[in-house]
């Protein structure tokens, strides 16, 4: 590594070595090479002439990118795909002459595109169905454990900490599903020419059509594709950067969500993401531990949500068949994208899978409102007795009031339960037994049951393999 140049902190910080390779330069024009190795095998099968040794020469040399030479190309002729022609038929001249044969350079920077998001969406997924599994054992786990729920920011209604982490796990199964749909409709641009007309393939085939639409289809079986973009100009619709940018974007909000929970219920001392035995929370607060694995999700999520945009500009003016105002902004957003999720997802499987729970805090918080929300029940139980409703109402109103003035003015403990009791109107009803939390979290156990059966384990066994081999770097 250089210290005296910018290092990109996703590569050197937060994504994996996996996602940096799958963008990183030989990966990127390996692939360019085995794409220019599928158009001549299909040339040369469509009758073209093209040998045998020249195929082989350039099969041979796949992976031997000479960079210094293709940088050297490049200063000469401002071209990057030509720079790397040059470049690679210095490798091979047998076969120099039938490299790019009839092909435009978005044959081979599209093309590589879309192998790319593939392999990075395939890992992504993998990612994502490992989280899912974590946060779906813990809310297993977790699924009778009342808290206090919150609606607007204030004590609402309770729940159980595993009913409030299957709704993160829900967020992340929608993921899923758009990025399984991303995937098995992803197309692949094929031999289109230089602006989607296949003119020049058209006149390499002295004007025989099957045989140009022969060659786009064998070019991307060649590849692993079986779909193909219908029609394409100079480059494939920018509509599916934008639909990609989206799906990375969503990912991204869902994790944000739950960091930003995760943080409020840290600083309430009722959940904290791992923290390590000589991990330092601030330079000046020796006690202080802080969530930097949370805050760190939403700020990488943060930036892959604004990325987005630029996906969304980019398709919005590509003019007519095309425009290069495209290049530089893809050039960064596509491998940032990717990066940024890959970093996020990395982080969240490491958060979940270390979560603590505080009980007590949890269950004294509630125990701190949950004088309010009985007064519901209370009413029932005093009608039942034989008390007016209305009246009740009333009496639990002042009392109400009452309370919250000792608690928000004085700063006392909530008080409301010893004034209902000590109310004649209530004198038939066990004031007490309202302060069991289990009687408020309606079906929340239930539901996480069978949201992890019908949900989660479909998802468990069609990805078995993946959970198996599950592992992963952490960076934090």
């Amino acid at each position: 590594m250089s210290y005296e140049q910018y290092q990109n902190p996703l590569i050197t910080r937060y994504a994996s070595t996996a996602m940096s390779r799958l963008w990183s330069p030989q990966s990127i024009h390996s692939t360019w090479r085995r794409l220019w190795v599928a158009l001549a095998e299909a040339e040369q099968e469509l009758g073209l002439p093209i040998t045998d040794q020249q195929l082989a020469e350039l099969r041979a040399t796949v992976d031997q990118v000479d960079f210094a030479a293709a940088a050297r190309y490049e200063r000469e002729l401002r071209h990057d795909v030509m720079a790397h022609v040059h470049a690679w038929g210095d490798q091979c001249p047998t076969a120099r002459a039938i490299i790019h044969w009839g092909a435009t350079s978005c044959y081979v920077t599209d093309n590589t595109d879309l192998l790319l998001f593939r392999s990075s969406l395939e890992l992504l997924r993998d990612r994502l169905v490992g989280v899912i599994d974590r946060l779906a054992t813990f809310a297993q786990a977790h699924r009778h454990l009342a808290c206090l729920g919150f609606t607007h920011l204030q004590p609402a209604q309770p729940t159980t900490v595993g009913k409030r982490a299957s709704l993160w796990c829900y967020d992340l199964v929608l993921d899923l599903e758009e990025i399984e749909h991303r995937l098995a409709t992803l197309r692949f641009r094929g031999a289109k020419g230089t602006t989607g007309t296949q003119a020049s393939f058209l006149e390499i085939f002295h004007g025989d059509h099957a045989r140009v639409e022969q060659l786009d289809r064998l070019v991307a079986h060649k590849m692993g594709f079986e779909q193909r973009f219908a029609v394409t100009g100079q480059t494939y619709s920018r509509k599916l950067d934008a639909q990609w940018a989206a799906t990375l974007s969503g990912v991204a909000q869902s994790a944000h969500k739950m960091a930003t929970d995760l943080r409020l219920l840290q600083s309430n001392k009722e959940l904290e993401e791992p923290f390590e035995e000589k991990q330092i929370g601030s330079s000046a607060m020796a006690y202080k531990r802080n969530p930097m694995r949370s805050e760190r999700m939403c700020a990488l999520a943060r930036f892959v949500m604004n990325l987005a945009a630029n996906a969304d500009q980019t398709f919005a003016v590509q003019w007519m068949e095309r425009t290069l105002d495209d290049s530089a902004n893809r050039r960064l957003t596509l491998p940032q994208a990717f990066l940024g999720v890959d970093a996020i997802l990395i982080l969240y499987r490491n958060v979940v899978q270390g979560l603590v729970v505080y009980p007590q805090v949890i269950a004294r918080r509630l125990q701190a409102e949950l004088p309010f929300m009985a007064t519901e029940n209370l009413m029932m139980a005093g009608v039942a007795a034989g008390g007016d409703r209305q009246e009740l109402h009333e009496r639990v109103r002042v009392h109400s009031q009452q309370a919250a003035r000792q608690v928000k003015e004085f700063g006392r403990d909530n008080d409301l339960l010893e004034r209902l009791a000590n109310d004649p109107a209530f004198a038939q009803v066990d004031v007490r037994a309202t302060l069991d939390a289990s009687q408020y979290v309606g079906r929340a156990p239930q539901q996480v049951e069978q949201f992890v059966a019908e949900v989660v384990e479909p998802i468990r066994a069609r990805y078995a393999s993946a959970l198996q081999r599950d592992a992963g770097e952490v960076k934090v």
